[in-house]
C-alpha cells in the first residue's frame, strides 16, 4: 500500500463519533499521528457521551462533542468548515462521518474503501483493507501507516493517569470495602446488544468462585442504564461485592480498570478500556467476532465455542438452541480463564 503525499499538516481532525470500545481500538494511532505531524493540532469529533474517555488520552489538542441528532451534526459542519483543516480521517465509514468529512471543506479526506452507506464517495483517498477478518486496532494503524507513520511493533494506547484521578477511584473503592492491597475483579454483566449477554446466574456463580478461592471481592460496572442488572448479580453473590455500575465517570474508567486483577466481561467498551491498561480479561463472546473485536494484546482470554452460525453479527438469535452460543460457556471454564491469565502471563499491548 503507497503513502498518500500530503501538504504541511497543521490542523488534523479525526472523526471517531461512537462507540466506546470503537473510540478505544482507534487510540493508538494518536501518538503516530503526533509523531508524524508533530506540529499539529489533533483534534477529535466525538459522540458527547463518549468525550469523557478522550479526557484522559494525551496527544489529543481539541475534543469536538456533536448532540447525536441531525441538527447537532448540521450545526458542527458549520463549526469545522471554519477551521479549516489541512488533513481529515474518518475511522467511522458511515454516511454521517463521510458527509461531515466532506463538509469540512478539507482537500485531503481519507477513509476506508470498504467504509458503509456509501460514504466512500465523500473521501479524497481511500485506504484498502484486504483483510474483513482483521483485527479493528490493525486496520486504523493502516491508516497511519497510509498517511506515512512509522508503526511499531508494539502500539500503545496513550491514557493520561491523573493523581487526582487514582485518589478518588481509590476512595469509592475503600467505600466498596477493598482497600490498595486487596485482590478484587471487576465484572461488565451487560452488553448494549442482548445477544452478546453472557446469562447473569453465571457471573454470580464465576464470582463465588473467586471468592471461595481468595480473591477479596468483585466490582460490577456498567453506565448508569446497567445499575439494576448490576445490583442484582451483586445481591446473589456469596460473598463481598459491590456495584459501582453508573458511579464512575469515563473519564475515570481506565484508572478503576487499571486497579482490577482482571475483568471478566460480555463483548462491550469496558473490555477494550482494561485491555488497553494491561489488566488482563477473560471475555465471553457468542454473536460477534473475536478475531476482529477480541482484547488487544497478550495475556487476555476469549471464552467461546463453535457453531455454524457463529459469528452472525446479529442483534437476534435465530439459532434452534436461543443463545447457544454463550450459553455452552460454563461457569467453571471461566473461572479457570480467570486463574491462568492472573497467574504471571504477561500483558501487553501488541500487534
Amino acid at each position: 500500500m503507497r503513502e498518500v503525499s500530503l501538504p504541511d499538516v497543521r490542523r488534523l481532525l479525526v472523526v471517531k463519533p461512537s462507540s466506546l470500545g470503537d473510540i478505544v481500538h482507534a487510540l493508538p494511532v494518536i501518538p503516530l499521528l503526533r509523531a508524524r505531524f508533530p506540529q499539529a493540532e489533533i483534534s477529535w469529533l466525538v459522540k458527547e457521551q463518549w468525550a469523557g474517555i478522550l479526557e484522559r488520552v494525551e496527544g489529543i489538542d481539541r475534543i469536538w462533542r456533536v448532540k447525536d441528532r441531525w441538527t447537532g451534526w448540521l450545526a458542527m459542519m458549520q463549526r469545522l468548515r471554519s477551521h479549516r483543516f489541512d488533513l481529515v480521517i474518518d475511522l467511522q465509514g458511515l454516511l454521517r462521518s463521510g458527509v461531515l468529512a466532506w463538509r469540512t471543506g478539507c482537500p485531503v479526506r481519507i477513509g476506508f474503501e470498504s467504509a458503509r452507506e456509501g460514504s466512500p464517495w465523500f473521501y479524497s483517498h481511500r485506504v484498502p483493507v484486504p483483510d474483513p477478518d482483521i483485527h479493528a486496532v490493525d486496520r486504523y494503524l493502516s491508516v497511519a501507516k497510509y498517511v506515512g507513520c512509522v508503526v511499531p511493533d508494539r502500539v500503545r494506547v496513550p491514557f493520561v493517569f491523573q493523581p487526582e484521578d487514582e485518589a478518588t477511584v481509590r476512595a469509592r473503592l475503600s467505600q466498596a470495602g477493598l482497600g490498595p492491597r486487596s485482590r478484587w475483579a471487576a465484572m461488565n454483566v451487560s452488553a448494549r446488544w442482548p445477544t452478546k449477554r453472557w446469562p447473569r446466574g453465571s457471573f454470580v456463580e464465576v464470582a463465588n468462585r473467586l471468592i471461595q478461592e481468595g480473591w477479596d471481592g468483585v466490582i460490577v460496572i456498567g453506565g448508569e442504564e446497567d445499575r439494576a442488572e448490576a445490583e442484582s448479580v451483586v445481591q446473589a453473590v456469596r460473598g463481598h461485592a459491590a456495584n459501582l455500575a453508573g458511579e464512575i465517570p469515563l473519564r475515570l474508567l481506565p484508572a478503576l480498570l487499571r486497579e482490577a486483577g482482571c475483568l471478566v466481561t460480555n463483548d462491550s467498551g469496558p473490555m477494550h478500556v482494561a485491555a488497553a491498561v494491561g489488566t488482563p480479561v477473560v471475555a465471553l463472546f457468542g454473536p460477534t467476532s473475536e478475531v476482529r473485536t477480541g482484547p488487544y494484546g497478550l495475556g487476555h482470554h476469549v471464552c467461546s465455542i463453535t457453531l455454524p452460525c457463529r459469528p452472525c453479527f446479529s442483534r437476534t438469535c435465530r439459532h434452534t438452541v436461543h443463545l447457544e452460543c454463550l450459553t455452552r460457556i460454563t461457569p467453571a471454564e471461566v473461572a479457570r480463564q480467570v486463574d491462568r491469565v492472573t497467574s504471571g502471563s504477561a500483558v501487553s499491548l501488541t500487534s
